[in-house]
């Protein structure tokens, strides 16, 4: 390339100046030149201006430079390199463009001249786009969103879809929609309201564009340099990249709207123009050289330029192909690809048919009128042609689709795209990006061809039509191979090879797509249909795929590479030939319409002569072979089944001779019996894909298509045979002909003995459903819809999308059913009853179902269209199992019920035909042997055989006509029909015909020889043997020759025997089988006594059949009986037996008459010893086979009981292993059971027991608010949530602000962490010993199945119930001595008790355990400690200054008990009122957790001069010294006040430091000394809160009762002393007027003073009985919510037992002061009084709790899913400012997040992971936009769990594939909030998997 563009820099001399000069001068200059050049081309006298302009346009625009440039030729570029001489060029544009102006104002002027009428918005892939059914007239219709939404599509039938190759809105075309759709900006008709556009507003761009346009083609033609071979991808993109900013300029200049785009349109279509500039310029070497890349690049195309007088030859797939174009070749006859290079004679035949087939294509002069336009005429033709060179880049794409809302545009680029369309493809085809390459072509063609009026024009104007099947039959040419089908060596045929790469990856798409596209528009598929020469060329096209894909049975071993070819194969088969069909048959739905279907199937009837000559097809199928494509058949059926259908044609008028129809009928037949062969496994050794090729054929995408057509085609040739001919075929194919004897042995030559019974099975269904079928023969649209409905909701119960799916509806869709039309859902409501999802806390989630109603199983249900349409045979169990389920429920039948007997629709008129297959004597022949066979217990025999030769039997007789007169004559003239078994045809009256003896062949060896001796020498057997007529033997083959030699050869019947003699050879194989023998049964049945003896052997009972009408003689006459409709094998019989005598009178004696005879049992037999013995055997086996049935089903209920207790999240406490009975009085060990060894006993140190828990990080409690409302999630960009009113924001700013003050170690004994990162521990209340445990560990660490968790770290499942778990808390030994030690009366007093409570805390160790001594046990206590601790992040653990200091480690032991006790509270909906055992259900370990924290919170001693206890309890003497407050170093930094305590805190502490097990009355002593603490603080909040006003009403108010006898409990007194006290500081003075008018004034009553303080109180109250409850056991009482506060502190035992409930409650009755309580407050508000010497503000802060938390609640989700999609999927990530890929929400804070985006990754976390850490401590809960479902990261494992959004069926729609509308589902919200507040992710989702840190 640097060559070329050196040479070309060497050439160009004498080129005008280079254009830097102007480029150095400032803007200004070009502006100036620019408007100067405006001016002079304004005048009268142009000329001067324009030859001025184009020096300068010539100059700017130098097309070689930037490519040298490029090549790396940098000597061409003079002066700054090409980019900068590029960006130079567009400036000149712009400036001359603008004439003078701004860019930007001439962008606007222009802009105000735009005709807005269409849209056209062009996207590329992946764009969100909507598509309205409703709306649209083009199936292709589709909108932007913008559009979409200002638009009113209320109830239309719309989704949104993601674009795969690309589109453009059709908004305002009303070619393609309907207007009512438009949106509000194109609904005007805005051309008439524009003004013209003024003459010198765009007099500058018709000047310059062209010379741009063609600059641009230079380029083009520069930069593409035709190699021996295709041009590397690197190349090309290459000279793109560098075009990028040309073609963005163009393509800015179409979005300035019409006036632009007209301009444009002349530019780009203009002749003139183009041959000015691109034909002559002799002089300029430049342009010479492009001219010559040009031609070389046509000519290399195998196109070629119409100045060297040759035919542009349709172009050829080969390499050589120009040189056949040069040697003047049609192009139309070109070679038929290599078919098989390695044997040239076989070349030659090939040839030669290629030579044979080509013939039709070249039909006359269109072939070559076609090929030579490529002549290009204007600037689009050239750059279309460029466009397609370079492989169709985007932006070029783009810029082409932006002009077409331009009218006259539109139309001259269809034009030009026709005129290319096959050198398009064939670029396709030499492609190595196909696939983009196909998204782009379509992306164009659909916006083309979707319109009809265009799509007429072209078809008439370019040959469309001609074009596009030429092009077709070219593209599969080229992978030809011959066809093995029958003849393998002599055959003629040649079909698509289906293992190439233009099948496998379909990469003829487009074409088809476009051909389909245009085929959907009437008046296109009009002329396509009246043109014989291209419906010739057309069935040339589909004979290309006629048994393509041949499958050969493998019969030793089996294959050894599965070729998965089939996919293409069926791909191939629907998308080529049968859409097509249907896009054809949808125009022929009217009488007018007769003559086309006329054409197409004359046309269709002689390719399939041609196709059955070229195979050499007589009349015997190759065996062992199977086609499943056989499109021509197909094609045939389906205008056949139009024609009589909708056209009202004469079927026989359309039908071929009878031996055609034979011929006609093999294939598809061979299908069937394949179909049969596959399911009984005889085709094994080919493979599974053999499997998959016959599920897809039944497929429901597929079957209307395929399995249909066939039918539908044997059931047209069954109605015009002979019936005895086809049936004995159909068992001739299925091999199982040597069956039907009456023999009990028989051999058969061609099946296996274990594949006869499904063989046999296959063959009575494909009978069945043959005859019961009526899809094409005369059900109604409505009706063939309910009927798949109605099967498909049979199998199973659907969702509405997965029935949509499951119902064939025609390809095409603008033809019959369109998904979500009226009908569909009138007839599915019609038919199901919709299941809404039910939701039980840790069930699967499940959708909304649509089941069928109880009158559709009692009625409706059709097991032949079930079995027609399963494609597992499972199914069909199931639907039989739906049905017994049913029955059984519904009382109509207990047992197991048949397959019910539905009464068919009545037939067309044409199709009547058919039923006499049920009236020919080879079935009666085959029904009546079958039931003897079955009768006589012969093998292989089952009872689907029985099943279904039962419904053959009332088939027949519901569709037999006969009368009684009738049957008279038939009875006087038996003598006629000697040589057959039954005397007539008519089943009715051969029903009760008579059979005495069958002569049989047998093999020697068989037990009828022995029998048979006897009966002959008796006179009786003698005589009747005269009688010829009565023993047959019967061979159903030679019947069939004998009936095919007669159509054969009815022309020459005197050659009848000599024609085919040899054939039945095939059939007895010499030597292979034993020696036959003739044989003589004796018989002497009918098929009525068959059934009656039959109905006496199902029912086990002797003579068990009596006549209904013998009693009730009404039966008769009516013809529809209930009780028959279900039931088993007894009531078929029955009903038969009814049907029987009510058709015919004589039926109705004889079976009176065979009741009377008392038959004996069925054979009789004398039972030996021997034989009794092994009855015997027999029936014992038998009976211990049931006793082990029972045992098992005993135990499965067990087990299922027990899991479901055990797995029941919410299972009541009652079976907790580790409950203790308290009935005794005496002291009693508690006893555990481990779960792995089964051992139950005590917990030991040595030997310690521990309880199975999941301790897991959680930051729910940091999630509550201070206020009710909850939180939206954020939908705009003004809404947005900030965190500073949550719990834990609350917490942390006061810990800080207490360590700003205060001394350290003292701020972290005055509050609790673990609101965020606290850790909870719960459990699945299973107990195991700690030894067990670890050995269960290392199994599991050993064991090598990947499982949902990691062994590493820890976790494992409970080896009982499953549930996750990730640690073991050792269960501490010793009694339940806390359970009795309460029961004991306290009488010590609240002193001595206080006295008590010090001492013991400070005991150090005092704990039963000595730490020093290591047991098993307090090993275990650490390591669980460890775990603990190792559960949360450090930043969730050390919050002290001095890190690692040991006050951290206690703060954070009494929090996580905390933490637990306070989210218990959370679980039982925030208040105590329910009352109960635990929470919820939930077994709880806190006691045992509590042991372990008291444990090692007891290594750290308080310094006893610290212990807060002794300032609650102890008045100091000298306050002032020790608390003045000094600013200095840490060690002078003060105490935190006690007021600042966190009362809650200093419980944990206290109780925590007692050693463990604690006595009831010393934790009384604590609570009732914490509330009088906690009520001085509430007193203290509540005067802050007052205002100046308030306070000094106050303070009087209480002062003046201070000297009355209950001071102290009078909170009136207390608080007026707590305000005297604190107005000693400075803690009121700071408040100015300002604040007092921010805080509401509340109006204080003592009321709610009162509630104030109750309020404030109450927290501390359930928690404390929380705590009681679970240390002593207690029940909680449950209580009103207004009378919690008094309930709970009597349960605590701080209201004083006198205490009357009469009048109201007032709180201050409970306070109990250890000391005289004016001195202890005065002593508490000294602290805060030196406090607020230096900090008011800050004193009073830290005075106002929060103490009323609201439940933690996830963010509230809209209604409707759109508005969330709409604002987040093209939302920017804040943190890397692009639109992320896959972009999520985290629904608990409502931030954005990037799924999997490497661009926000931070130490190898990416986006997602890491805010689950920051923002739930490990826990996430996220909203995935694009998906509309919702993930959780729980720690390193992540699941999906599901969508809270639901379309209108209740079904989630994951991925927004089918793009519904879909709304919330408020249950699962709930229940996704429930499981987060609850932490049972872990438990009740089960598919986890780990995410490796990268989502």
């Amino acid at each position: 390339m640097a060559a070329a563009a050196a040479a070309a820099a060497a050439v160009g001399g004498p080129q005008p100046p280079q254009p830097e000069e102007p480029a150095q001068g400032p803007a200004l200059d070009k502006a100036a030149t620019a408007a100067h050049l405006k001016a002079a081309l304004s005048r009268p006298d142009n000329r001067a201006g324009a030859e001025e302009l184009q020096a300068l346009l010539e100059r700017v625009l130098n097309a070689e430079r930037p490519l040298a440039g490029a090549a790396g030729g940098e000597e061409a570029a003079g002066g700054g390199g090409p980019a900068e001489a590029e960006e130079d060029a567009l400036e000149w544009c712009k400036c001359l463009l603008a004439g003078g102006g701004g860019y930007d104002e001439f962008c606007a002027a222009v802009r105000a001249y735009d005709p807005a009428a269409l849209c056209g918005l062009v996207w590329t892939a992946n764009f969100v786009a909507y598509r309205c059914r409703t709306c649209g007239i083009s199936p292709c219709m589709s909108l932007c969103a913008e559009c979409f939404h200002q638009g009113d599509h209320t109830g239309h039938d719309f989704n949104m879809f993601r674009s795969q190759a690309g589109g453009a809105c059709d908004c305002g075309d009303s070619n393609v929609m309907r207007e009512s759709g438009f949106c509000r900006r194109h609904q005007i008709k805005s051309s008439s309201n524009i003004p013209c556009v003024p003459k010198d507003l765009l007099m500058m761009s018709e000047f310059v564009l062209p010379r741009f346009i063609f600059c641009l083609i230079q380029y083009l033609r520069e930069g593409y340099n035709e190699p021996a071979d295709v041009p590397s991808e690197k190349d090309l993109n290459k000279v793109l990249q560098l075009l990028e900013p040309q073609i963005s300029f163009l393509e800015d200049l179409t979005k300035m709207g019409g006036a632009m785009r007209s301009v444009l349109t002349q530019v780009l279509t203009n002749q003139q123009n183009y041959k000015d500039l691109t034909a002559g310029l002799g002089e300029n070497a430049c342009a010479k050289k492009s001219h010559e890349k040009y031609l070389i690049a046509l000519k290399s195309s195998g196109l070629t330029y119409p100045e060297e007088k040759l035919v542009y030859g349709m172009q050829e797939p080969s390499a050589g192909t120009s040189t056949l174009a040069a040697q003047g070749f049609a192009g139309a006859t070109g070679t038929l690809g290599q078919i098989d290079s390695s044997d040239e004679e076989d070349q030659d035949g090939s040839q030669g048919l290629g030579k044979r087939k080509r013939v039709k294509l070249s039909s006359g002069t269109k072939d070559q009128s076609i090929m030579d336009v490529l002549k290009h005429k204007s600037f689009l033709e050239e750059l279309l042609f460029w466009t397609i060179k370079y492989e169709f880049p985007q932006k070029m794409v783009t810029f082409l689709l932006n002009m077409l809302p331009d009218q006259e545009y539109k139309v001259a680029f269809t034009k030009t795209f026709v005129q290319h369309y096959a050198f398009i493809m064939k670029t396709l085809k030499k492609s190595h990006e196909s696939d983009t390459m196909s998204n782009r072509i379509v992306h164009i063609s659909v916006q083309l061809f979707s319109n009809e009026e265009l799509a007429r024009q072209v078809t008439e104007e370019c040959q469309l039509l001609d074009i596009m099947v030429t092009v077709l039959l070219y593209m599969m040419e080229s992978c030809l191979i011959k066809s093995e089908l029958q003849d393998e060596e002599n055959s003629l045929h040649v079909v698509v090879n289906c293992g190439e790469a233009l099948l496998k990856n379909n990469t003829y798409w487009p074409l088809v797509s476009d051909f389909i596209n245009i085929l959907s528009h009437q008046s296109v598929a009009k002329r396509f249909l009246e043109d014989h020469g291209l419906l010739v060329t057309w069935m040339n096209f589909v004979s290309f795929f006629q048994g393509m894909n041949l499958n050969k049975r493998e019969l030793n071993e089996h294959v050894e590479f599965e070729s998965q070819t089939y996919y293409a194969a069926f791909a191939a088969e629907l998308e080529a030939c049968a859409q097509p069909m249907w896009g054809l048959l949808s125009h022929c739905k009217v009488r007018e319409t007769q003559e086309y279907t006329r054409n197409v199937v004359r046309y269709c009837l002689e390719a399939l002569q041609d196709w059955f000559d070229a195979i050499n097809f007589v009349d015997e199928p190759a065996p062992n072979q199977v086609t499943f494509h056989l499109p021509l058949h197909r094609y045939y059926a389906m205008f056949l089944s139009k024609a009589v259908k909708c056209q009202e044609l004469d079927l026989d008028s359309l039908l071929p001779d009878q031996e055609m129809l034979m011929k006609l009928m093999i294939h598809p037949l061979q299908i069937q019996a394949s179909l049969a062969e596959i399911h009984s496994n005889m085709w094994v050794r080919n493979g599974l894909q053999i499997k998959g090729q016959a599920m897809t054929y039944v497929q429901s995408h597929f079957c209307n298509s395929m399995i249909d057509p066939d039918i539908y085609l044997l059931q047209v040739c069954a109605s015009r045979l002979d019936p005895d001919y086809f049936i004995s075929s159909v068992f001739e194919r299925f091999k199982v002909v040597d069956l039907l004897t009456m023999a009990s042995q028989h051999h058969n030559l061609v099946l296996d003995v274990e594949h006869e019974r499904s063989m046999l099975e296959g063959a009575l269904t494909f009978l069945v459903i043959l005859l019961s079928l009526r899809l094409h023969l005369g059900m109604s649209d409505d009706e063939i819809l309910r009927a798949e409905m109605v099967a498909q909701l049979c199998m199973n119960d659907r969702t509405h999308s997965s029935l949509l799916d499951l119902i064939p509806e025609n390809p095409n869709p603008k033809s019959g059913i369109i998904p979500g039309s009226y009908s569909f859902e009138s007839v599915l409501s019609a038919v199901a009853d919709f299941k809404a999802p039910v939701f039980e806390p840790g069930g699967s989630m499940q959708q909304g179902m649509y089941t069928p109603k109880a009158e559709v199983w009692d009625q409706e249900f059709d097991p032949v269209m079930v079995i027609l349409r399963t494609v597992y045979r499972r199914d069909v169990q199931s639907a039989m199992d739906r049905y017994t389920a049913f029955l059984k429920q519904s009382g109509k039948f207990s047992g197991n019920p048949w397959p019910p007997y539905k009464r068919r629709t009545s037939l067309h008129p044409s199709y009547k035909g058919l039923m006499r297959l049920l009236h020919c004597k080879t079935l009666h022949i085959v029904l009546f042997t079958l039931l003897y066979k079955i009768l006589m217990d012969h093998q292989n025999l089952s009872e689907h055989v029985l099943c279904m030769v039962l419904y053959l039997i009332e088939l027949g007789l519901e569709s037999s006509a006969e009368d009684d007169s009738e049957e008279e004559v038939s009875m006087s003239g038996p003598e006629r029909c000697h040589d057959s078994w039954f005397p007539g045809t008519n089943l009715v009256s051969n029903m009760r015909h008579f059979i005495n003896y069958v002569r049989v062949r047998v093999p020697e060896t068989a037990p009828e020889l022995k029998r048979d001796s006897i009966a002959s020498t008796s006179s009786d057997g003698l005589g009747s043997l005269q009688n010829s007529g009565t023993a047959q033997v019967f061979s159903l083959v030679a019947e069939r020759r004998k009936k095919f030699q007669e159509i054969i050869n009815r022309s020459n019947s005197e050659a009848s025997q000599v024609t085919r003699p040899k054939i039945p050879s095939k059939w007895s194989a010499p030597g292979s089988s034993p020696q036959l023998t003739t044989a003589i049964l004796e018989i002497k049945e009918s098929i009525l006594s068959l059934l009656i003896k039959l109905h006496h052997k199902l029912s086990g009972k002797q003579n068990s059949y009596y006549p209904p009408w013998l009693d009730d003689i009404e039966v008769l006459l009516q013809p529809e009986i209930p009780k028959y409709n279900h039931g088993d094998g007894i009531t078929a019989v029955e009903r038969i037996l009814l049907k029987a005598a009510v058709q015919s009178r004589m039926n109705k004696r004889i079976i009176e008459e065979i009741c009377r005879k008392v038959s004996p049992p069925v054979p009789p037999k004398k039972i030996t010893a021997a034989e009794k013995k092994t009855l015997d055997k027999e029936e014992r086996r038998q009976k211990a086979r049931e006793r082990q049935q029972k045992l098992l089903a005993e135990f499965a209920s067990r087990q299922k009981s027990f899991m479901e207790t055990a797995m029941d999240v919410d299972s009541p406490e009652n079976d907790i292993p580790m409950e203790i009975t308290t009935a005794e009085p005496q002291v009693s060990e508690a006893v555990y059971d481990c779960v792995i060894c089964g051992q139950s006993g005590p917990s030991s140190e040595d030997r310690p027991t521990g309880l199975v828990v999941l301790l897991q990080a959680s930051s729910v409690l940091g999630q509550c608010r201070d206020n009710a409302e909850p939180k939206k999630l954020p939908i705009t960009e003004e809404e947005q949530i900030y965190p500073w009113d949550t719990c834990a924001a609350v917490h942390d700013v006061r810990l800080s602000l207490l360590q700003r003050y205060f001394k350290d170690s003292s701020c972290l004994l005055a509050v609790s962490i673990g609101w965020e990162g606290g850790v909870y521990v719960q459990t699945c209340g299973h107990t195991l010993h700690i030894d067990c445990h670890k050995s269960y560990m290392e199994s599991l660490r050993n064991d090598q199945v990947l499982q949902g968790f990691s062994v590493d770290k820890g976790e494992f499942t409970c080896p009982l119930c499953r549930q996750f778990a990730n640690s073991v808390l050792p269960c501490y030994p010793g009694s339940n001595v806390e359970n009795n030690l309460w029961q004991r009366p306290c009488n010590k007093s609240t002193q001595d008790l206080i006295k008590e409570v010090e001492e013991l805390q400070g005991r150090p160790g005092a704990f039963p355990l000595s730490i020093s001594s290591e047991t098993n046990l307090s090993k275990e206590m650490e390591s669980v400690m460890k775990d603990i601790k190792n559960t949360t992040q450090k930043k969730y653990r050390d919050y002290s200054k001095t890190p690692g200091s040991p006050d951290n480690d206690f703060l954070f032991m009494y929090s996580v008990a905390r933490t637990n006790l306070e989210l218990e509270l959370i679980h039982r909906g925030g208040s105590l009122c329910s009352g109960g055992a635990s929470a919820a259900g939930k077994r709880s370990c806190l006691n045992q957790l509590f042991h372990v924290l008291a444990l090692h919170m007891r290594l750290y001693t308080i310094d006893s001069e610290y212990n807060p206890w002794k300032k609650l309890t102890q008045l100091v003497h000298d306050m002032n010294p020790h608390f003045s407050f000094r600013v200095g170093n840490e060690d002078q930094q003060p105490e935190v006040p006690v007021l600042y305590h966190d009362v809650t805190s200093l419980l944990l502490i206290q109780i925590l430091m007692m050693p463990q097990p604690l006595h009831k009355e010393h934790f009384s002593c604590i609570v009732k000394v914490l509330f009088t603490l906690l009520y001085t603080q509430a007193l203290a909040a509540l005067s802050v809160k007052g205002t100046e006003e308030d306070r000094s009403a106050w303070k009087h108010a209480g002062a003046l009762k201070k000297n009355t006898c209950d001071a102290d409990k009078s909170s009136e007194v207390l608080l007026s002393f707590v305000i005297s006290e604190l107005s000693k500081g400075r803690l009121y003075c700071e408040e100015d007027a300002q604040e007092c008018a921010m805080v509401s004034p509340i109006a204080w009553s003592p009321e709610s003073m009162e509630r104030y303080i109750q309020d404030f109180c109450l927290p501390f109250l359930r928690v404390s009985s929380l705590l009681q409850h679970h240390l002593f056991g207690e029940d909680l009482p449950s209580c009103q919510e207004e009378e919690e506060f008094s309930v709970l502190a009597s349960c605590l035992g701080l209201l004083p037992t006198f205490y009357q409930t009469d009048h109201p409650f007032i709180s201050a009755y409970c306070l109990d002061w250890p000391v005289a309580a004016f001195d202890i407050i005065t002593q508490w508000c000294f602290e805060i009084i030196s406090f607020t010497e230096r900090h008011a503000e800050q004193g009073k802060a830290l005075l106002i709790q929060e103490s009323r938390w609201k439940l933690p609640h996830l963010l509230q989700l809209p209604e409707n899913y759109n508005t969330i999609f709409q604002y987040y999927h093209r939302k920017t990530c804040s943190v890397c400012t692009k639109v992320p890929k896959d972009p999520a929400v985290c629904l608990v804070c409502g931030t954005f997040v990037c799924l999997k985006g490497l661009c926000c990754k931070q130490q190898s976390y990416c986006e997602c992971v890491l805010h689950s850490q920051n923002c739930g401590a490990g826990t996430g809960i996220f909203l995935l936009i694009n998906a509309s479902v919702i993930i959780i990261i729980r720690g390193h494992r992540f699941c999906l769990w599901g969508s809270v959004y639901l379309d209108a069926h209740g079904e989630e729609d994951r991925d927004l594939r089918r793009g519904k509308p879909l709304y919330i589902c408020e249950e699962r919200y709930r229940v996704l909030e429930q499981q987060w507040i609850s932490h049972t992710f872990d438990h009740i989702n089960k598919r986890w998997g780990p995410h490796y840190n990268g989502l």
